[in-house]
């Protein structure tokens, strides 16, 4: 292993704590859940500070890292609604929003071109509402009762935030595909 290696090696234990966090979710430990969870978040700055700081960015780091977020989330999120402490619509809308960049990835990839991805904007600020709303759920079940209107206000900006991302990884890649396949004509 190389020094360059760190930070996927940070993003494979950060998909490791997914498991954990899942646990004691269930388990309704709310405190070891948010300090895991915490503890996972810290790990996803840190992986990225040191492949930006040091250029040890990598292909595997950019598939990683991802896939290290997504599955806290996901796996959270179904907990969440496990639980009845977030709605099932909206654990579903989420779900179909990340299976559809996933398939849509795979097929641009495996059809179009080799593809390089990058979240956009809304796809960022998408993934911060997300983690903020898990925080404020798992913190108003341990520490302290949050007034309603703050989760509810997180809920339909997490709704609006995944639809909106969703829509626009679709049309900028459908896009995309449709160029390139004008500029390689008939087949």
């Amino acid at each position: 292993m190389q020094a360059r290696d760190i930070p996927n090696l940070i993003s494979v234990l950060r998909m490791l704590m997914t498991f954990p966090v899942l646990w004691a979710l269930l388990a309704e430990r709310y405190g070891i859940a948010l300090g895991l969870f915490a503890l996972a978040g810290f790990s996803d700055g840190l992986d990225g500070f040191l492949a930006k700081h040091y250029g040890w960015q990598s292909r595997l780091g950019g598939l990683l890292d991802p896939l290290a977020d997504k599955m806290l989330l996901v796996s959270s999120y179904f907990a969440l609604g496990w639980l009845g402490l977030i709605p099932y619509w909206l654990v579903a809308i989420v779900l179909f929003r990340d299976l559809l960049i996933v398939a849509g990835a795979t097929a641009y990839h495996f059809r179009v071109s080799r593809l390089d991805a990058e979240p956009s904007l809304m796809s960022k600020v998408n993934t911060c509402v997300q983690i903020l709303l898990v925080l404020l759920v798992i913190l108003n079940q341990w520490l302290v009762a949050l007034p309603p209107w703050i989760l509810d206000s997180l809920i339909w900006a997490v709704f609006a935030t995944t639809v909106s991302s969703g829509v626009g990884y679709v049309w900028v890649w459908s896009h995309r595909a449709a160029d390139q396949d004008l500029k390689s004509g008939p087949r």
